[in-house]
C-alpha cells in the first residue's frame, strides 16, 4: 500500500500538545499548543520517591494523555482511541486508517525513532507522533521534534509502539472523530486555569503540586545516600536539567508555555490583569532555568557536596513559595 496524506507538518515545543495541535488543524480547527496546554491544565508538579522508581524523580506536567482528555471535557472535541493486543492488529488498523485518508497520532518509545540523532534517542514510552502515510513499506512520520516529514521503517515503528516497561504504549493511537462547530472558549479557559490552580494547591497528596516542590527541596540532600556511586549521583543531578528543559519542553518545566497561555487567556477572558500573571510566570520560568543550569554545572563538574545540593533545595523551595502565591492569586483572578 502506498498512501501519502496531505498533512501540514509543524515543529513545536512539546510532543503531546504539538501533535494535538497538528491533528486538530488537519481536521479544520486551529488551536495553538500553548492554548491546548492551558485548557488542558497541563502545568503541574510531582516528586516521586518510592519503589516504583529506581531513583527519586519529578514531573512538571500532568499525566501523558490527560491534556487530550481535558480537551474532550472542556471543548466537546471527541477522539477515537484504541490500544491493541498484538502488533499485527495495531499495524492493520493503522493501514486501514491511512487508506481512508485519516492520519492518526500514535504513542511510541522515543528510542526507536531512528530518524533522530543517536544522542537524542533515549527510552521514553510517552512520545507522540503523527503517521501521515506509507510508501515502499515505510511509514511517513510527522514528528514535531523533527524539521520535516520523514520515512520510518515499519519494524522500527512496531518496536516503538510495542515497547515494554512503564507506560507501555500497547500500540495506542488516536484521532479526532468529532469537532463542534462552536466553542465556549471563555468557559474552557476558565476551567483549565481553575483545575491547574487546584492541582498545584489543593490535591491532598503530600508529593504533588506545591507540596511536591517542598518535598523535593527537603529531600534532595539525601540523594548521595541513595546513589550507587558518584557517577550515578552526577547523572541524577544532571537529570534535573533534562527534566526541566528537554522533557519539560517549552523550557523550565513548561513555565514559559504556560506564560504564553495566560497572555492568550487575558484576551479570551477580557481580563488584562492576566498579562501581569503571564509576565510573572515568565520570570518564574527564568528562575527555574537558573536551577536547571546550576544542576547541569554540578553534574558536569562532579561538584556534588551536600552543601551544593542544599543550595539547589533552597532555590526549589523559593519556587514553591512563589508558585503558591501565584496560583492562589490566579485562582482569585478567574473567579
Amino acid at each position: 500500500m502506498d498512501k501519502v496524506i496531505p498533512f501540514e507538518h509543524k515543529m513545536s515545543a512539546h510532543c503531546e500538545t504539538g501533535t494535538l495541535s497538528s491533528q486538530l488543524a488537519f481536521h479544520g480547527l486551529e488551536l495553538s499548543e500553548s492554548l491546548i496546554f492551558g485548557i488542558g491544565s497541563g502545568i503541574f508538579f510531582g516528586y516521586f520517591n518510592n519503589s516504583k522508581f529506581p531513583f527519586p524523580t519529578f514531573i512538571v506536567r500532568n499525566k501523558p494523555g490527560q491534556i487530550r482528555k481535558n480537551l474532550t471535557k472542556r471543548l466537546g472535541i471527541k477522539f477515537t482511541s484504541e490500544t491493541f493486543k498484538t502488533a499485527e492488529q495495531a499495524q492493520n488498523k493503522l493501514d486501514v486508517l491511512l487508506e481512508k485518508g485519516i492520519p492518526p497520532a500514535t504513542q511510541v518509545d522515543f528510542f526507536f525513532m531512528d530518524y533522530l540523532p543517536q544522542y537524542l534517542r533515549v527510552h521514553i514510552n510517552v512520545h507522540f507522533i503523527n503517521v501521515v502515510g506509507k510508501t515502499n513499506g515505510n511509514y511517513l512520520i510527522s514528528d514535531c521534534y523533527y524539521p520535516k516529514i520523514v520515512e520510518l521503517k515499519a519494524e522500527s515503528l512496531e518496536k516503538g509502539r510495542f515497547a515494554g516497561g512503564s507506560m507501555a504504549p500497547k500500540g495506542f493511537l488516536f484521532y479526532p472523530s468529532f469537532i463542534p462547530k462552536e466553542f465556549d472558549y471563555e468557559k474552557a479557559v476558565r476551567k483549565g486555569i481553575k483545575k491547574a490552580c487546584f492541582n498545584m494547591l489543593k490535591i491532598p497528596i503530600p508529593f504533588l503540586g506545591i507540596k511536591g516542590m517542598r518535598k523535593f527541596a527537603d529531600h534532595i540532600t539525601e540523594w548521595p545516600k541513595l546513589a550507587m556511586d558518584s557517577e550515578d549521583l552526577s547523572h541524577q543531578v544532571s537529570k534535573i536539567n533534562i527534566l526541566l528543559e528537554d522533557q519539560g519542553t517549552g523550557g523550565a518545566g513548561f513555565r514559559f508555555m504556560y506564560a504564553t497561555f495566560l497572555k492568550q487567556a487575558a484576551e479570551i477572558l477580557k481580563k488584562p490583569e492576566l498579562i501581569d500573571f503571564s509576565k510573572r510566570m515568565m520570570e518564574n520560568g527564568d528562575k527555574w532555568r537558573e536551577i536547571s543550569l546550576k544542576a547541569a554545572r554540578m553534574g558536569r563538574d562532579r561538584d556534588l557536596s551536600v552543601e551544593k545540593l542544599k543550595e539547589v533545595g533552597d532555590l526549589i523551595r523559593e519556587r514553591a513559595d512563589v508558585e503558591e502565591l501565584f496560583f492562589k492569586e490566579l485562582s482569585k483572578a478567574v473567579k
